[in-house]
């Protein structure tokens, strides 16, 4: 399939909005190698006994997307940043329900630094404790919120700090600013919680 136009994503949106079934069904191909990718990055450094693949998460998501009532995405940009928000949460629900017998159990942390600066580049066998980053984020989002949702789209969601910043609207500068601020932040709570 031919790369598509970022335009052609937003007006199917745009139609599935308004009520137009049809254009939701029409966007999947045209959102799927993206929605692939954004799952690939979700699960970078989750440990060889993490059985959650790429296409099953990426099914998931969709399908909750596709029940959200009226859509209501203003553009492809803010589709992608729902679906990243919604990974997110399959993965923490994901986490702690096979935490629940075996929390720690051989995992080997990894810092947050190579986590939210290379995520694909992070060791099979090394693991992120997602619970834990949940918790923090969870903490950051109730003393920021938008702090919150930058590392949200960014780690999650792998927006660039210009797509970061228009869907939290603000200038990039202010967004690379807060994403720095926040990272050291949720690094120093995690730190901290783990000390305990």
């Amino acid at each position: 399939m031919p790369p598509t136009s970022p335009d052609l994503v937003s007006e199917l949106l745009v139609r599935w909005n308004a009520g137009d079934i049809s254009a939701r069904d029409a966007l999947v191909p045209f959102v799927y190698d993206e929605l692939r990718r954004i799952a690939r990055r979700c699960l970078a450094g989750r440990g060889r006994d993490h059985t959650l693949q790429p296409t099953a998460l990426v099914h998931e998501a969709y399908l909750r997307l596709a029940r959200r009532d009226g859509g209501n995405y203003r553009d492809r940009v803010h589709f992608f940043a729902l679906a990243a928000q919604i990974m997110r949460q399959i993965l923490i629900d994901y986490a702690r329900k096979s935490a629940s017998a075996k929390r720690g159990a051989n995992a080997v942390t990894l810092s947050l630094d190579e986590a939210l600066d290379h995520p694909q580049e992070v060791p099979k066998q090394t693991t992120l404790d997602l619970i834990a980053l949940d918790d923090a984020m969870n903490q950051l989002a109730s003393l920021d919120p938008r702090q919150c949702k930058i590392v949200e789209l960014r780690f999650f969601g792998g927006l660039s700090i210009e797509e970061t910043a228009e869907i939290v609207e603000v200038s990039p500068a202010t967004a690379k600013r807060e994403w720095a601020t926040a990272r050291l932040w949720l690094h120093r709570t995690m730190t901290e919680s783990a000390a305990l």
